[in-house]
């Protein structure tokens, strides 16, 4: 039974504007094993993928935005990744009701209609009595896991540091990919991620090239197994080591929506990445 799935939304899928960009998919079952893995090209073609895994309680992390209300501008929960993670160089693309990077509410809306909720807090997550999903970046998960040790900044695994000659930020980017899949294979991590269960996550473990396209497919499945890894943690540790983003009593908050959701994202969370009390 698929316990969890993890989705790396393509930003080209906001508009269709770019076909190409592909989304990766992770399925797990409760003891972490990746039960599925691979990609989808299109909102109706990952729609279809989730279906096929979905299990009575299957928790779904998606990166991507899910929940929208902000007219422009930047949601709260964006803001808030900056002011929290932003030591680490972690920062959220803004989203708003103007953006063209929609391809997270149509992709919530496709699941609302086949009866997947969406949850935007620890006790609305364990109460759920159905499949749910919810909002989630790879980079927050981390620089939040203590045990991975990224204690100074982000992995830059995915884009070029633009600073270096294009050659040097290819190597660089590569290294920091290998550097990365190393440190989850080999770190013990509560619950555990064992990319070798799935020939395809297993993979991953194979060294990075420099081309770019093959570079960006491979990483497009590292963040889906990421993603899925993150519903599992927090399904685990609940609200003592992650928190929710977008929905602090006290703070800025956006609308919730016509279906009373609020924008939110889930992160692992450090004490030092938390709001200060009082």
């Amino acid at each position: 039974m698929t316990a969890y799935i993890g989705v790396d939304l393509a930003w080209g899928l906001g508009s269709d504007r770019k076909p190409a960009n592909e989304t990766g998919l992770v399925a797990m079952d409760d003891d972490g094993t990746i039960t599925d893995a691979g990609w989808a090209r299109g909102v109706d073609a990952v729609t279809d993928w989730i279906t096929a895994h979905l299990g009575p309680r299957t928790l779904i992390a998606v990166d991507a935005s899910l929940v929208v209300t902000n007219p422009t501008g930047i949601r709260e929960a964006e803001r808030q990744v900056g002011q929290r993670y932003g030591r680490w160089k972690v920062a959220a693309n803004p989203t708003n009701l103007a953006s063209a990077a929609s391809a997270g509410a149509r992709l919530l809306d496709q699941l609302t209609e086949l009866g997947v909720g969406y949850v935007s807090s620890t006790a609305a997550m364990r109460e759920r009595s159905g499949p749910a999903a919810f909002e989630c970046y790879p980079y927050t998960t981390l620089v939040g896991v203590e045990e991975l040790g990224y204690d100074e900044e982000r992995p830059r695994y995915k884009r070029l540091d633009l600073k270096l000659p294009a050659v040097v930020a290819r190597q660089r980017r590569a290294e920091a990919f290998d550097d990365l899949v190393h440190r989850l294979r080999t770190t013990p991590l509560d619950p555990p991620l064992p990319l070798d269960s799935h020939p395809l996550t297993a993979g991953l473990a194979d060294p990075s090239v420099l081309h770019g396209p093959t570079h960006k497919h491979r990483e497009d499945l590292l963040d889906g197994a990421l993603c899925a890894w993150t519903a599992a943690f927090w399904e685990r540790h609940g609200d003592g080591r992650v928190q929710v983003l977008g929905g602090d009593p006290g703070l800025p908050s956006d609308p919730p929506d016509e279906a009373g959701r609020r924008p939110a994202v889930v992160a692992p969370a450090r004490g030092s990445q938390r709001r200060p009390r009082g």
